[in-house]
């Protein structure tokens, strides 16, 4: 298929004229990048509580007689409680970062234009969602809705908190100190009338909602958003979320950065219930995660161009084969843009079908596979960058079937990739011939 092809630029003329220009806009908006850089913020929190929670429930049958693994088995059941005091305060309580991150990330957007101080917006927040999420009950603060169940409170919380900070400053509304007062004792006093202003209205409200439904506010939240958590992870949303996400690859924009982002809250929700699942001895009820798109989905990357490097490390090509050669090292941590930009892959029409068919492939067989029970499913926040079999492993707990399955799916995409591969390399080869017979003229007029 040629660049001219009318199919072509059909498609690319739809991605061009109304795709981009609104994932550009969403992409920009002060809202959702506080959202993903405030998730991104936390993340180090979560990987680690993760990464201690792999070790307190062992991938193994609790009847197993191998040594390694009865050892490992009796000592993760004599020091539960210790393992597990890190993911408490980690994974446990992720919303309490979340929410702050948030608001600090948002904050940052109006410090010139409201001269608001990010880390007093991040203060008043956490307060705003402790309020709200976890009411002082017999002595104590219940933490049942500072994990998983708390994000969507959290995101909300911090928007609201910022955004009425930012309204009473645009209206010069609080408390006015003389100059002569020190930046710092000014700010504090900056605090009052939004603390005021947050206790007068979320407080109130938690509280007709306890004595009305018997939850809070989380817990009201997440039921109304229960089914949108659940549609999230069935295979249409899944695919849907894929297309999206490389349609806008294909024509420039980081897709993966756009998507992620935005699924970031239910990919987060769904670990949440899954670990808590986990530590209740349930089965776990939910397959789409932030693991299951990185090391199943897009294998090597996005587009899951891993098969393609494949092909390109035995490819005629001289330039192909540079290419390969190249990638093989950073596609083996999830990193593609020497294969993206090298060949190149970005509007490059050859390419156009399976870079968006090779991951919705993986989507749909990995998808199966955790449905059928063939494999487990994602307990752990792992490091994007982790080599694919090892990462999808650490995942689901050393699920060690997780890794033979990530290798079948990078073969199944280079089988996908290698025709039009071919084809690509059937054109670089008459190039470099005509580049090398034009080389040869030139050198042999040199000589005459």
């Amino acid at each position: 298929m040629s660049a001219n092809h009318p199919a072509f630029n059909l498609i690319f003329r739809f991605v061009e004229n109304y795709v981009s220009p609104v994932a550009g806009r969403i992409s920009s908006q002060r809202h959702v990048m506080a959202i993903r850089d405030g998730f991104i913020s936390a993340m180090p929190f979560m990987i680690v509580g993760s990464f201690l929670l792999v070790f307190a429930y062992p991938p193994f049958s609790p009847t197993t007689t191998w040594g390694f693994a009865r050892a490992w088995l009796d000592l993760a059941k004599q020091f539960e409680g210790q393992i597990l005091t890190p993911f408490d305060m980690t994974m446990g309580i992720m919303s309490i970062y979340i929410c702050a991150a948030i608001a600090y990330n948002l904050g940052k957007h109006y410090v010139k234009s409201h001269g608001l101080d990010p880390f007093m917006c991040a203060m008043l927040s956490l307060m705003a969602f402790l309020v709200v999420a976890a009411p002082k009950t017999k002595g104590t603060l219940p933490v049942d809705s500072l994990g998983g169940t708390g994000i969507f409170t959290a995101i909300m919380v911090a928007i609201y908190c910022v955004e009425m900070m930012r309204f009473l400053k645009a209206h010069n509304i609080g408390i006015k100190l003389p100059d002569q007062v020190p930046p710092m004792i000014k700010n504090s006093f900056d605090l009052l009338i939004p603390v005021l202003v947050v206790v007068l209205t979320l407080y109130p409200l938690s509280l007709f909602i306890q004595s009305q439904f018997d939850m809070l506010i989380p817990q009201a939240i997440m039921a109304l958003f229960k089914p949108l958590v659940s549609a999230a992870d069935s295979l249409p949303a899944i695919l849907l979320a894929v297309l999206i996400a490389h349609l806008l690859w294909f024509a420039g924009i980081h897709g993966a950065a756009i998507v992620s982002g935005m699924l970031q809250m239910f990919w987060l929700t769904n670990l949440g219930l899954n670990q808590g699942a986990l530590a209740a001895g349930a089965p776990l009820p939910h397959i789409f995660m932030e693991a299951f798109w990185t090391f199943f989905i897009v294998v090597g990357g996005s587009g899951a161009t891993m098969g393609l490097v494949i092909c390109y490390l035995r490819s005629k090509s001289a330039h192909l084969r540079s290419i390969g050669r190249l990638s093989i090292v950073p596609t083996c941590f999830n990193i593609n843009e020497p294969v993206i930009f090298g060949t190149p892959i970005v509007m490059n029409p050859v390419f156009f079908i399976p870079f968006l068919l090779a991951p919705m492939v993986n989507a749909v067989l990995a998808w199966g596979a955790m449905k059928l029970d063939l494999i487990g499913r994602v307990i752990s926040v792992v490091p994007w960058t982790a080599p694919a079999p090892i990462g999808a492993a650490w995942a689901l707990g050393w699920d060690f079937r997780a890794a033979i399955l990530v290798i079948l799916l990078a073969c199944i995409s280079s089988i996908i990739y290698f025709p039009f591969f071919k084809v690509y390399e059937k054109q670089l080869l008459e190039q470099e011939k005509e580049e090398a017979q034009r080389a040869s003229e030139e050198g042999n007029q040199q000589l005459a």
